[in-house]
């Protein structure tokens, strides 16, 4: 069997020492502290620090930054006991739609 760690064909980097991130619920319902061990331009691979049980990982965001300037919006891929893999999910580009002659971008 494939290691999982190693399902990406994009390029990594592996961080040595890793680099402390948060990950946090889409809604802001919870937040847990993870250090990433390695990104390619598609995803990253994390280890959470404390359980990660019960919550749900379908949709979150993953907090590069102290202050969440920096961040992208991840789906799970797979998790074990002390990892998990994260895709980075692309953002929906918004129609611009004209109403009254006057472009709309609120949608």
């Amino acid at each position: 069997m494939t290691d999982p760690s190693n399902r990406r064909n994009d390029t990594r980097v592996n961080f040595s020492r890793g680099i402390d991130v948060q990950i946090v619920a889409i809604d802001g319902t919870w937040r847990r502290q993870c250090t990433m061990l390695d990104a390619s331009a598609t995803g990253a691979r994390l280890a959470p620090k404390g359980s990660i049980e019960g919550l749900n990982l379908k949709e979150f965001f993953l907090l590069l930054s102290s202050t969440g300037a920096a961040f992208r919006r991840c789906g799970l891929v797979w998790g074990n006991d002390d990892q998990i893999s994260a895709t980075f999910l692309k953002e929906e580009k918004r129609v611009k739609k004209r109403v009254g002659g006057k472009i709309d971008a609120s949608n």
